[in-house]
């Protein structure tokens, strides 16, 4: 640790969705990084939307290394993994900040797998996060019921989000008084503090200041959250290594060009997932929006985002999808999800406001498959994957529908988490491989290898001596 003495580590929970988790969470990453400390953001289940915040607000102006804020799920992936993940990436942290996801026993069946679950194992402490608006007093059995529900967890204390005044915190700190759960301050109602909605969770956009939204919050938080006793409550010993061992590291160490699309249009990626790309090459990061060619690849990775914000501009750059195009109809190894499956499908049909119609945008066109936003349309939830004797699991979340000119097969069966079937399929086009599921990889680095392997290839396009035999 850089110091040991002030580590703190904490999970921010909710008894609900939009209590204003992030936000708080937002603005004491801020808030704490500006006091120069080093700050380790996670966040509970598969949301890889807010963890690109969590990296914006992490970024102090003390430290130029930005952390990544790392996903820990117990549903894509094992215990132990959960575990080596905390450790491994709150090892030099001065404070480790963990958002939950959704109310804090929320599971995917009762509190399997919830923000409870996960303090639980990694023995952290947990601070609640109440919106109080229209509550005052009140909110003391809520509390208690929390705090007693589940002895498993130690929830030591209290923040309030929308509060209205100071007379209006101080009963809620009498409740909090009378249950033993110390309060630890409050955020107040103000529009400045709002960041908008898009989809799932808070959205990524250029229309939006997320800097100057998220400064404001950190600006404000110490006026009326006490950062000290935060930090003092939940000071814990360091991470210590246990008696898992992380997974084995590939048998056959190579030099793989590996190119992940990174821009404004594809941003959903786990870290995790990277690290274990990076086992096996060198991964350059580059931008299917601005560059004008794919680099020179061995293995391609298209993740998920936002492309129908960006489907004109994606469209329009024909030097890209020409060059993309050429590697993936040559048997280049490709992998792509979601934003990546829509980028290589035909076209991305959008809403054109200022023409009051419909634009179908032309994409990559590999995949024999279109794809709309016309008639939006919410799927989400996590999905596990059979495949070529693989067991895999992941998350699938969009609004956008998609259209078969002629049906296709796919190639892996896919459940929702509780074993039944759903509609979405893997599709294989040559070396290309495509769902709209966002795979965890991170704990199953055998379906990395598999795709490597000579044995799943169609051709030679990969060279054989850099190949996982």
């Amino acid at each position: 640790m850089s110091n040991q003495s002030i580590f703190s580590q904490f999970l921010l929970a909710a008894p609900a969705s939009g209590s204003g988790k992030t936000t708080l969470t937002l603005g004491l990453l801020r808030a704490l990084a500006n006091r120069g400390l080093r700050v380790q953001p996670f966040k509970c289940g598969p949301d890889y939307i807010d963890t690109r915040h969590h990296q914006t607000a992490a970024s102090g102006e003390a430290h130029s290394g930005v952390p990544p804020s790392i996903n820990l799920d117990l549903f894509m992936s094992s215990p132990e993994h959960v575990v080596d993940s905390y450790q491994r990436y709150a090892s030099g942290a001065d404070v480790a900040i963990t958002e939950g996801v959704m109310g804090l026993f929320d599971g995917a069946d009762r509190m399997q797998g919830s923000s409870a679950s996960i303090a639980e194992l990694l023995d952290i402490p947990v601070v609640l996060v109440v919106n109080a608006k229209a509550m005052a007093y009140s909110v003391a059995p809520l509390l208690y019921g929390f705090k007693h529900f589940y002895t498993g967890i130690n929830l030591v204390g209290a923040i309030f989000n929308n509060v209205g005044s100071a007379s209006h915190y101080r009963f809620l700190a009498d409740a909090c008084a009378d249950v033993g759960v110390e309060p630890l301050g409050y955020l107040p109602s103000n529009p400045r503090f709002t960041i908008p909605s898009r989809h799932l969770g808070l959205h990524i956009s250029a229309e939006t200041d997320y800097e100057q939204i998220i400064q404001a919050i950190a600006e404000e938080l110490p006026k009326t959250i006490n950062l000290d006793r935060l930090l003092a409550v939940t000071q814990r010993p360091n991470p210590s290594p246990q008696s898992y061992t992380p997974p084995p590291q590939p048998s056959a160490q190579s030099n793989l060009r590996i190119s992940v699309a990174r821009d404004e249009a594809f941003t959903f990626t786990y870290e995790q997932n990277l690290d274990v790309l990076a086992r096996w090459g060198r991964v350059t990061f580059f931008s299917p929006l601005h560059d004008k060619e794919l680099p020179e690849t061995d293995f391609l990775y298209l993740p998920g985002g936002y492309p129908e914000l960006y489907a004109q501009q994606l469209s329009e750059n024909i030097a890209m999808r020409t060059s993309i195009g050429d590697y993936c109809q040559a048997g280049g190894l490709t992998y792509a999800e979601c934003g990546g499956l829509m980028y290589l499908s035909q076209s991305i049909q959008t809403e054109s406001v200022q023409r009051n119609n419909s634009t179908a945008w032309p994409m990559v066109g590999v995949l024999n498959i279109t794809t709309s936003m016309l008639s939006p349309k919410l799927t989400l939830g996590y999905r596990i994957v059979d495949w070529d004797g693989m067991t895999l699991k992941g998350h699938e979340f969009h609004y956008s529908t998609q259209q078969e000119p002629m049906l296709q097969t796919s190639i892996a069966s896919v459940t929702n988490a509780k074993g039944v079937p759903v509609n979405t399929k893997l599709y294989r086009t040559h070396n290309t491989v495509a769902s709209y599921v966002h795979l965890y990889w991170g704990d199953k680095p055998e379906f990395i290898q598999h795709l490597l392997s000579s044995s799943f290839r169609t051709d030679n396009h990969i060279k054989p001596e850099l190949a996982i035999q």
